[in-house]
């Protein structure tokens, strides 16, 4: 008789914003849905590793994937692009760390009286050893199919003072599992060099396996309170899916803990069974540009480029463009990232510290920490061309069948001018069906919406002018998306 296959339950945790990689990852588009490596994103690779688990005795359910509600059409369009992925939304109305955001999706797991073995990974890493990745992994299903946490130690390659460390014991279980003697905080760079000397130790990368039931029994012993928080804001969701949204004010008082401080750092010596198995797999968490740099392919002169440059003279530098050329001579170990609205210059060995930059624009209250100039919204994305006293120019594109909101502008008239596509424009009591080349004119104060009723993308130039020409100058009144009237 064949044996039933371990149901596993791939959790991606998708938030965070990713600042270490600004200007190119944004609060409005974080590092995880940025293509760093390869043709993907970060996000969609790691659904498609944990998806390429299935085996003869390993079953892959529906993907569940833990994210804000600020970034739910982000994941959800490049979801689209995974036409054979299954996969659930669970949208947190705030941030609350990763043990609610996992506890959220075990409780989701388990609703139908299902137990299955969670493999949880962040969305914003990067392997080059897809096969080795799949093997510790499938191994880790199994352990964990007996009870353990197993979570993935990293194989060192050099002191890292910016990851925290497992230390394993010296059995061995039939899986290559060991027990974790210790859990270690991110240590100085003696305490690194001694940890790689002393052998035994692993970097903690925050990905582990582990059976529903199991990881809600140690959240009971450990943590009871964060448990029974999420709990009660779970236990009446609203289901519009793929999406899935607990209740916001009761998920606002979740206590914020990190699953590592929750639960994990008090697993050895208690009678929790926790286990680790190595992975030796190219890993990385690109957690700086440093980091891009040395997973991308790179010259003879160890230099890595993205876009459109021309380099000369140069050495061990990082070079990004995003719209325009980028040319360097005579330098060494740089970074260099260019985007429409911002450049980022700086020493490749200082890189971890690009976080300044964006505590100062937060301080400077400007608006690059958030947005890059092309802002992608559920109908599509606009980028703005050009600003001035009074005036907005935009490049507007809406997705086939898709809409803008009902809306008005107290402040600001608009011209729009059809460059591609069919557009249907509600311009106070009129409905126009507009081409390629037409226009209309919106007077200051009357109500409007932009639909694409075509089969291609629409495209449009929105001149604005008026006294105020800034994005909350917005009055909604119906919106297909569920956005703030």
């Amino acid at each position: 008789m064949n044996k039933t296959p371990h149901q596993i339950v791939p959790v991606i945790l998708c938030g965070g914003s990713g600042t270490r990689l600004w200007p190119l990852s944004r609060a409005g588009f974080p590092k995880q849905f940025l293509v760093l490596s390869g043709t993907t994103s970060l996000f969609q690779q790691a659904i498609e590793r944990v998806n390429g688990l299935a085996a003869s005795d390993i079953s892959v359910s529906d993907t569940l994937i833990v994210t804000g509600e600020e970034h739910r059409f982000l994941a959800l369009d490049q979801l689209r692009e995974m036409p054979e992925i299954a996969a659930t939304l669970l949208l947190e109305p705030v941030g609350r760390n990763t043990a609610p955001a996992l506890t959220f999706a075990a409780l989701q797991a388990i609703k139908d009286g299902e137990d299955p073995i969670l493999v949880v990974t962040p969305a914003d890493q990067t392997v080059k050893n897809t096969a080795a990745f799949t093997d510790a992994l499938q191994r880790s299903v199994r352990a964990a199919a007996n009870g353990s946490i197993v979570i993935l130690g990293i194989a060192p390659d050099q002191p890292e003072t910016g990851y925290g460390y497992i230390k394993q014991q010296a059995d061995v279980g039939i899986y290559g599992e060991h027990s974790v003697a210790q859990f270690a905080e991110k240590p100085d760079l003696a305490t690194a060099i001694g940890y790689l000397a002393s052998g035994g130790y692993y970097w903690n990368g925050g990905m582990f396996v582990v059976r529903a039931s199991v990881w809600l029994a140690a959240l009971a012993q450990f943590r009871p309170d964060i448990l029974q928080a999420t709990g009660q804001s779970c236990a009446e969701v609203s289901a519009d899916l793929p999406f899935v949204r607990p209740d916001k004010a009761l998920f606002s008082a979740i206590p914020s803990e990190s699953i590592d401080y929750a639960v994990m750092e008090h697993c050895p010596g208690s009678n929790v069974d926790i286990k680790m198995i190595a992975l030796d797999a190219g890993w990385n968490d690109l957690g700086s540009w440093d980091a891009v740099w040395q997973v991308g392919d790179s010259d003879g002169n160890g230099n890595v480029t993205s876009g459109d440059t021309i380099l000369a003279d140069t050495k061990n530098t990082f070079v990004h463009s995003s719209s325009r050329l980028v040319s360097t001579v005579g330098v060494d170990n740089l970074v260099i990232i260019e985007t429409a609205d911002a450049i980022l210059i700086a020493d490749k060995s200082q890189s971890q510290h690009v976080k300044k930059i964006v505590n100062q624009l937060v301080q400077d209250n400007r608006q690059e920490d958030t947005l890059h100039r092309k802002v992608h919204r559920p109908w599509g994305w606009y980028d703005s061309i050009d600003e001035g006293t009074r005036f907005k120019v935009k490049r507007i594109q809406v997705k086939p069948g898709a809409s803008l909101s009902l809306q008005k502008h107290a402040h600001r008239a608009e011209h729009w001018v059809v460059i591609k596509g069919t557009a249907e424009i509600t311009n106070g009591e009129q409905v126009l069906t507009l081409s390629e080349n037409q226009s209309t004119y919106i007077p200051p104060g009357t109500l409007h919406r932009l639909s694409n009723p075509g089969d291609i993308p629409l495209e449009i130039i929105e001149v604005q002018s008026g006294s105020y020409v800034g994005e909350d100058d917005i009055e909604r009144f119906e919106d297909v998306y569920g956005r703030v009237l």
